[in-house]
């Protein structure tokens, strides 16, 4: 009967728009069960609306009352700044919506190479590239610069972006467990061999608030004549005396060659990113760098917004040195009434709870309490320790801070996470 059929067929196939709706159909099914089993899974990640400009105070679509936004990257406040915001118009209205084309073509202004020199200023670098995202820097760095002679050992937590630029390039791969310079030591020993080699590292980490221990790196790194990379998204703007990132804040920045970083958290909050390092890097990366020779240039207000925002940045750093005192009212407030709270230090205040479900139902309760966080589960962080991420803005003020902290009480209460 098979075989009859099949030579039936053989000899009668279907017609080509049959072929294609079932090949369709196919699709669907396969893509039906994926996403079956990530709602299933209590990893279903939605995506609410907000109605008003980014701060700390916004409206939520279908929500009747003001939200306290607990979960945003603006750690500085600026996305929404007055002066921001008109650079970033001003910077429009002079250069226009955008360029139409890649930076090598027509797509450089003056805009563009004012801001690439400031980023490499405020860093005490001697260059700086831009790029449509930190994402597309870090898709771009380790491709053009590693061959298949040299060795990159990474942190095995680091940031998705990095991950993925390193399986982009040809060198010998290391991973090094979190923040252990014991493992660190050993692979950097095994990767000798190798011509050139790099410890690439986030600065801050993101899910879990905590700091690469920079200065053991940097030691190791001189010890074993390596160079030491660091992805600063969560550190440039706040961390440190001056805003400079976790360089600064210990006391390595004439140690570290190379930086990534982003203009879209911190620095105004709109997009963009960029390395920042020795010139010849930076020239090369604009030669090879497939990510900056592909996208087209940072349209003209962004750079106006992020150029803006690293001026308020270097003109005080008042702000910066609010967010230390913020950060640490929340964290002990939390964790005297019985929550566990990862990392240290930092306005990323992850709270810990295990369970995926829980964490998206306490999300959705805190919501209703008129506080916005986002419950985070695997694949973004490892299974069985998914949390809440809060994290701190300067502009965020005591009692905004203490009225998280209570509806986080009555929600682990409602949960029984608390007694």
């Amino acid at each position: 009967m098979w075989a009859g059929r099949a030579w039936h067929e053989a000899l009668y196939p279907a017609p080509r728009g049959r072929r294609a709706r079932s090949a369709l159909a196919q699709l669907r099914g396969i893509l039906e069960g994926e996403l079956e089993g990530i709602r299933g899974a209590g990893t279903w990640k939605s995506e609410r609306v907000i109605t008003s400009r980014q701060g700390p105070h916004i409206h939520v679509d279908g929500v009747g009352v003001g939200i306290l936004n607990f979960c945003a990257n603006n750690y500085l406040g600026l996305s929404s700044h007055p002066e921001v915001i008109q650079a970033g118009l001003q910077a429009m209205k002079e250069f226009g919506a955008g360029l139409s084309s890649v930076r090598f073509i027509c797509g450089t202004q003056s805009i563009h190479k004012n801001l690439e020199a400031k980023i490499a200023h405020f860093h005490q670098r001697e260059d700086a590239i831009l790029y449509p995202s930190c994402f597309d820097a870090n898709a771009g760095l380790f491709e053009a610069l590693l061959t298949p002679e040299d060795a990159v050992l990474s942190d095995e937590l680091n940031h998705a972006s990095i991950i993925d630029g390193i399986r982009l390039c040809k060198a010998h791969k290391y991973r090094y467990r979190h923040l252990d310079m014991v493992d660190l030591e050993a692979k950097l020993q095994e990767a000798q061999k190798h011509r050139l080699r790099l410890v690439a590292t986030d600065g801050a980490f993101s899910m879990d608030g905590d700091i690469a221990p920079l200065q053991e790196i940097c030691r190791l790194a001189s010890q074993y004549s390596t160079l030491v990379f660091i992805d600063e998204c969560h550190a440039t703007g706040f961390l440190g005396p001056t805003g400079r990132g976790t360089d600064e804040l210990l006391g390595v920045m004439d140690q570290v060659t190379i930086i990534n970083s982003t203009l879209g958290k911190a620095l105004g909050g709109a997009s963009g990113g960029y390395t920042t390092g020795p010139g010849p890097l930076v020239s090369l990366l604009r030669q090879r760098a497939r990510p900056y020779l592909f996208s087209n240039s940072l349209p003209p207000a962004v750079v106006g917004c992020a150029s803006k925002a690293l001026d308020l940045l270097m003109e005080s750093n008042t702000i910066v040195q609010s967010m230390a005192a913020k950060t640490q009212r929340f964290r002990s407030k939390m964790e005297a009434a019985g929550f566990t709270i990862s990392g240290a230090n930092h306005p990323i205040c992850p709270v810990m709870l295990g369970d995926a479900w829980l964490a998206s139902r306490m999300a959705d309760d805190m919501l209703k309490r008129g506080i916005f966080v986002i419950g985070f589960s695997y694949p973004v962080v490892p299974k069985g320790k998914a949390r809440i991420r809060v994290q701190i803005s300067a502009v965020h003020s005591e009692e905004d801070i203490d009225r998280c902290v209570e509806a986080f009480v009555e929600v682990g209460q409602l949960h029984g996470v608390l007694p």
